[in-house]
């Protein structure tokens, strides 16, 4: 018994002297157009309970807001989506969702601030819909991988094609997804933080070479 003790007492001694692996904790923007995808691909993967910033569509709003596309649509993110997701052991990715229509653009200057990339959300059948969060990211040189959100009934492209259409700094991934699986919307946010990591690393090796 006084053997089992002494065994577990050096275990704890052990465990206590080994420091515990630091967490860290990355920002994520996802980005893109009104109606793309954003709010359900943060819901889908994660771990928490979102929160949202969701208010119903009005009458008013429709002349303001280009709603082409969307008609289904019934809410819209008026600042933004929260989310979590740990991608493994010691690191989670903090989601910002960003607003979609033109009026809440003043925002994503405050909620791109620390972060390390972002996910753009396109729909081929909408596609000049990302052009703006294509350009912002581009101009502040913030990594971004583009998300192609596959809707039923929408015309198929591959990520060569939309690459092209958006005509996309050399480099930039386009990926496939459907923002409603959260699997599917893990690899999307796995590509990103390895894009996003080699893109970091050589700028930190370029300012001291």
């Amino acid at each position: 018994m006084d053997s089992v003790r002494s065994d577990i007492t050096d275990r704890s001694a052990a465990s206590a002297a080994e420091p515990p692996e630091p967490d860290l904790a990355l920002k994520i923007l996802v980005a893109g157009g009104f109606g793309v995808g954003k709010t359900t691909l943060v819901g889908s993967v994660s771990e928490i309970r979102p929160l949202r910033t969701e208010e119903r569509l009005s009458a008013t709003g429709q002349h303001i807001d280009d709603t082409c596309g969307v008609d289904r649509k019934t809410t819209t993110t008026v600042a933004l989506d929260f989310g979590r997701i740990t991608i493994r052991s010691g690191l989670s990715l903090y989601l910002f969702g960003t607003p979609g229509q033109d009026r809440f653009w003043f925002l994503w200057d405050e909620l791109s601030t620390g972060a390390l990339g972002a996910v753009v959300l396109a729909d081929t059948r909408r596609l000049e819909e990302c052009f703006p969060a294509v350009d912002f990211f581009e101009h502040r040189s913030i990594p971004f991988v583009v998300a192609v959100n596959c809707f039923a009934g929408a015309r198929a492209y591959g990520a060569h094609e939309v690459s092209r259409a958006l005509d996309l700094e050399r480099g930039t991934p386009v990926v496939l997804c459907d923002a409603r699986d959260r699997d599917s919307g893990k690899e999307v946010l796995v590509r990103l933080v390895e894009y996003a990591g080699r893109v970091h690393s050589a700028r930190l090796l370029a300012s001291v070479g």
